[in-house]
């Protein structure tokens, strides 16, 4: 039986750190007054028949403290590349010289970085909810080897289980509670 527990173990971690890496991506989205390439993931360009991520259809790079940069690869969709960042939803004003689009980044008013600040715990409390959900799983697995009577597991295995199971949990939501921290301090000196 412990072996079938390190493989529930494995598996919970991996859908535990699933959830973190998802909070990472969502809070690189965020913009916190400094520029970064992740701040243009979420735009989609329609492009070649197809609605396509921006940076298949061009190169993101920082051009200054508060500057981005997008190189676009084929010069006859320049137009829909600008139209796609200026619409979506982010507040940003691109420029086209050319095939490089100019992004500035506008500087953050207190009223959007407590929009921002609340965006980030809401996703923050999506990935407690998902880590929550995989410990539910892992807990409802470890009873029910305790519920089989082919399992020989004790009462004693399935409570030290439960305690690993609770254990690893706490350790991702305190993962997340320190990563909101450090993503609000951003927003708010950005």
């Amino acid at each position: 039986m412990p072996a079938d527990f390190d493989a529930l173990k494995r598996d919970l971690q991996r859908r535990m750190d699933g959830a973190m890496e998802t909070l990472r991506k969502e809070f690189a989205g965020l913009r916190t007054g400094r520029a970064t390439p992740a701040l243009l993931e979420p735009v989609r360009v329609e492009a070649y028949g197809t609605n396509q991520p921006l940076n298949q259809v061009a190169n993101i790079s920082v051009a200054g403290p508060g500057l981005l940069s997008v190189q676009v690869f084929d010069r006859s969709i320049t137009k829909q590349v600008e139209v796609a960042i200026r619409d979506s939803g982010l507040g940003l004003n691109p420029m086209a010289e050319g095939q490089v689009i100019r992004v500035p980044l506008p500087p953050l008013t207190q009223e959007r970085r407590n929009e921002l600040a609340k965006t980030a715990a809401k996703y923050a409390e999506a990935a407690r909810v998902a880590v929550r959900g995989v410990r539910r799983d892992g807990m409802e697995t470890v009873k029910s080897w305790e519920k089989d009577k082919k399992s020989e597991a004790s009462q004693d295995d399935v409570k030290r289980w439960s305690d690993e199971v609770q254990k690893m949990t706490d350790a991702h939501i305190k993962q997340i509670d320190a990563a909101l921290a450090e993503k609000e301090k951003d927003i708010r000196a950005g």
